[in-house]
């Protein structure tokens, strides 16, 4: 069984940082892209950031220059550096990540989520 955690999530002044991180366990034989969304209440999950297993990235244009991704592969963890933080960064962050794992006997891709960490950024 994969599971994904995530921590790192408080509570922030409008202008702060925060660092998330995601991690990944389990039969794991490979993971590749890995990602962050955001869901405010009343509003849809959004994209937010992405990066490949080779490092490539991208985000949203309402957190470029701000925010940062990065993964550590030895580790399984894919981070979220977020900083001058605003209140309409406040939502519940969540990962997922495409991962090869054995499950049920056999080795499948699959995309796995965590199940959030929330992030409230005060004005």
């Amino acid at each position: 069984q994969v599971q994904l955690v995530e921590s790192g999530g408080g509570l922030v002044q409008a202008g702060g940082s925060l660092r998330l991180s995601c991690a990944a366990s389990g039969s794991i034989v490979e993971i590749g892209d890995m990602e962050w969304y955001r869901q405010a209440p009343g509003k849809q999950r959004e994209f937010v950031a992405k990066i490949s297993n080779d490092g490539r990235t991208n985000y949203a244009d309402s957190v470029k220059g701000r925010f940062t991704i990065s993964r550590e592969n030895a580790k399984k963890t894919v981070y979220l550096q977020m900083s001058s933080l605003k209140p309409e960064d406040t939502a519940v962050y969540v990962c997922n990540a495409g991962i090869l794992a054995w499950r049920g006997g056999a080795r499948r891709w699959s995309v796995d989520w965590g199940q959030g960490t929330q992030v409230t950024v005060s004005s």
